[in-house]
């Protein structure tokens, strides 16, 4: 399937784990060019230097506001696709063992640079009448998971944010998407298993075993399968879907909605 993205520039969050890196390099093997950004240095130019040609980097934490205005400069005067909204989450903790930095940081760390990033890049979006904004999220905004109290309370706040500013900007040729991953093997899903083997006491590979029983499937996702997805929903095919939230949890969630 030709999904219409060679040589068109995308902006990819966290790309050099998990998520990430996946939909960056499916991206690249389908023609696209991607910017991408990530904090380990080392990481990000051994990345860069499989894909010389199609990758720009961009070394920076994107929860902070210096590394979006570093972002905003450097694609200045370039057509952007799209942005890939994604980031590591908060530590794994039941409401008990939080404090209240706990949830400041949260906020930080979940939401506030995903509000930042989206005022920075939509009036560009909006000149360019062209634009995808997908954002990676969590099953737990619409199942709640064990230790997961803060990424599960604040993502829901990205959630409301997305499907409200979809409502209101519908027909521009821009559209507002969320991810909303299960358990996948990726470093966050490694976090989750030694929590879990900590709080029971027992080894991580027992830990692991709990975990995918519950799964109906069996088993934790494949990340080059969630990234198909992710690319598909970057691309100009999928210009009649916004506001969505998408689950890929192995059949975990339960709800009718």
């Amino acid at each position: 399937m030709d999904l219409d993205i060679k040589e068109k520039k995308f902006i990819v969050c966290g790309a050099t784990s998990g998520f990430g890196q996946a939909i960056a390099k499916q991206l690249m093997q389908e023609g696209a060019h991607v910017i991408a950004v990530a904090r380990n240095e080392e990481k990000l130019k051994e990345f860069q230097d499989a894909y010389k040609l199609q990758m720009e980097i961009l070394i920076g934490d994107i929860t902070q506001s210096a590394t979006i205005k570093k972002l905003t400069d450097l694609t200045k005067g370039n057509a952007i696709s799209g942005i890939l909204v994604n980031a590591s989450g908060p530590p794994a903790k039941t409401f008990v063992e939080t404090s209240m930095e706990d949830w400041d940081e949260a906020y930080r760390q979940l939401v506030r640079w995903k509000i930042e990033i989206t005022k920075a890049f939509l009036p560009i979006f909006l000149k360019q009448a062209y634009g995808r904004f997908l954002y990676i999220e969590s099953s737990a905004v619409k199942q709640p998971l064990e230790n997961l109290v803060l990424s599960t309370s604040l993502r829901l706040s990205v959630v409301g944010f997305v499907k409200t500013v979809a409502q209101e900007i519908p027909d521009k040729g821009i559209t507002f998407n969320v991810l909303a991953p299960g358990y996948h093997n990726t470093p966050a899903a490694e976090r989750l298993v030694v929590k879990k083997a900590e709080n029971l006491k027992i080894s991580k590979k027992e830990a692991r075993s709990l975990i995918q029983n519950a799964i109906p499937m069996k088993r934790m996702g494949d990340v080059d399968h969630f990234a198909s997805l992710a690319v598909w929903l970057l691309s100009p095919l999928s210009d009649y879907i916004t506001g969505q939230v998408y689950t890929i949890d192995g059949g975990t969630v339960k709800s009718t909605f």
